[in-house]
């Protein structure tokens, strides 16, 4: 689990409560960034206006603060300046990289269906590209083929730079998306190791990618750590009202008492025990 000293983030989107996942996130960050000798730069990826609030926003750095996860930088919010984001669209596009397009999730739903299979690999089923139309979405043409790193939890990995089209870099509701914002915030902050769960693992490719057209020489280094599940298997979700940390806050929890559940669940503890924030890097010592 070794990590190169420098500095990570942790960025939570402020369109709901931190629940279980995210405690067990901050472990990774926080423990990993203190065992390395690096630094947290606290990121709230508010890029998506149409689900964040204001009150998930104010929760976040309140129940955070509550764990006892103090970071070494920030907030910084996207909201704050959106200039970064226009200004790496506007070189992508000098370059002749991004185009409009009018596919939406249906249109590949429709196109797998007719055939059979998912689309893959550059382009999309449209052929906007070529097709020279305003949007509304906006995609980057990254080209083909794959890209390798060495995970700091999972080892070596390979995959697909456009396993499912070119990636989108503003949604057609007018928002720079995720898997762009992160990119150029990653860049613009000096983020050297980028930790988070291991279902975004399959964002990393084309992000690599990306960051080397916007001018980034050397990629970040990656780790993406295993998820906190409910008993049917599936990841914990704000989407489906999983229990907060706010609830279990409320209910008389301690914050050492979660953190250690947190880290159980995810396979660094073998039974429950309590573990206070700031010592939560000695789960990532490597020393015998």
């Amino acid at each position: 689990m070794a990590a190169p000293p420098g500095r990570t983030r942790f960025a939570p989107a402020p369109t709901g409560y931190l629940h279980l996942g995210h405690a067990a996130s901050a472990i990774f960050v926080w423990g990993m960034a203190r065992a390395a000798g690096g630094s947290v730069l606290l990121r709230i990826e508010d890029h998506d206006r149409l689900r964040t609030r204001p009150g998930y926003d104010a929760a976040i750095l309140e129940d955070l603060a509550w764990l006892g996860f103090a970071p070494d930088a920030g907030p910084v919010r996207q909201s704050e300046d959106g200039t970064p984001y226009s200004a790496a669209a506007a070189g992508l596009q000098d370059e002749g990289l991004v185009y409009g397009c009018d596919c939406s999730r249906t249109t590949f739903e429709r196109w797998a269906a007719e055939r059979g299979k998912a689309w893959r690999g550059p382009g999309c089923p449209g052929a906007c590209r070529q097709r020279a139309i305003d949007g509304p979405t906006l995609r980057v043409a990254l080209g083909g083929g794959s890209e390798s790193w060495m995970d700091a939890l999972v080892g070596p990995c390979t995959d697909a730079v456009a396993s499912h089209g070119d990636p989108p870099i503003r949604a057609r509701e007018g928002n720079w998306t995720y898997f762009f914002s992160v990119v150029v915030d990653d860049l613009r902050q000096e983020i050297d190791l980028v930790v988070r769960g291991r279902d975004l693992l399959g964002a990393t490719a084309a992000q690599i990618r990306l960051g080397r057209l916007l001018g980034r020489a050397r990629p970040a280094s990656f780790a993406h750590h295993p998820l906190v599940r409910r008993p049917d298997g599936r990841k914990l979700s704000k989407a489906d009202s999983d229990t907060s940390v706010r609830d279990l806050r409320a209910s008389g929890r301690a914050a050492d008492e979660l953190i250690g559940e947190s880290a159980a669940a995810v396979g660094l503890i073998r039974t429950r025990r309590p573990i206070a924030a700031d010592q939560v890097m000695r789960l990532f010592h490597t020393d015998p």
